[in-house]
């Protein structure tokens, strides 16, 4: 089942209201007494519905925990869709600059504040949520899989495992490498990190790829690192990958 209903985010947009939604697992329907893991994402408007997605097409993420029974809660809440670069902005750790969109204004720092101290509290009153770090993920692609790293790297005291998946990560990588470097990463911090094959016909984005997986193993973090075979930048093959890295996140959890 999943909840939907709207939200604001007073520091980004004023009362301008956006979707937010929340999966639950079937498992809760036989006993209310359960509690679950948490998977924040970005982009919520493209993980359930196709109807709601910006292009027609979501990840199906709802049909997938059904289909798989899997005992995970996903909190979600849309984009910014200004198109002056609302949800580059909104998703961006830091200010760059960058060919196609010119100077973006980073405020992945308000992003996360209102997701840490408004959204996560109100999703952990109101759902039977494990709300430690050892059970708080984040996921995101592209612009929101460069915000999962952020999170990780920024934010370890309240996520221990993050999914990446196509991340932006020619978009300022020397201040991503920045922060990458000055992480304080647990010692259980896991990751997932894909991108896909067609993906890396731009040589940067390869380099960009091999040079932060390397980087990421160098601190220390539990890294599943993975190109997936004919992946493209978009929701269709994003869905494909649902197998991939949900497993990753949830691996042992419990021990």
């Amino acid at each position: 089942m999943v909840e939907v209903w709207d939200v604001t985010l007073p520091e980004l947009t004023g009362e301008e209201p956006r979707r937010a939604y929340v999966y639950l697992p079937q498992a809760l329907e036989r006993d209310p007494a359960l509690r679950f893991p948490v998977l924040y994402m970005f982009d919520g408007h493209n993980v359930f519905f196709d109807e709601h997605a910006t292009y027609g097409k979501s990840w199906g993420m709802g049909e997938y925990l059904d289909a798989h029974e899997t005992p995970l809660i996903v909190a979600a809440v849309e984009c910014n869709h200004d198109p002056d670069n609302g949800r580059i902005s909104e998703y961006a750790p830091y200010s760059f600059n960058a060919r196609g969109f010119g100077k973006v204004e980073g405020r992945g720092g308000l992003t996360m504040d209102w997701l840490i101290r408004s959204f996560k509290p109100e999703i952990d009153r109101l759902y039977p949520t494990l709300p430690d770090r050892r059970h708080t993920f984040i996921a995101g692609s592209s612009m929101g899989g460069l915000m999962s790293l952020y999170a990780l790297s920024g934010f370890n005291a309240v996520f221990s495992r993050a999914a990446a998946l196509s991340p932006a990560l020619d978009f300022g990588p020397k201040k991503l490498e920045a922060l990458l470097r000055a992480a304080d990463f647990g010692a259980d911090t896991v990751l997932y990190m894909d991108m896909g094959e067609e993906e890396l016909g731009r040589r940067s984005t390869a380099r960009s790829f091999r040079r932060f997986a390397g980087l990421l193993l160098e601190r220390g973090v539990r890294l599943t690192a993975r190109i997936v075979p004919g992946g493209r930048h978009c929701e269709a093959s994003w869905e494909k990958q649902i197998p991939f890295f949900l497993p990753a996140l949830l691996y042992e959890l419990e021990e």
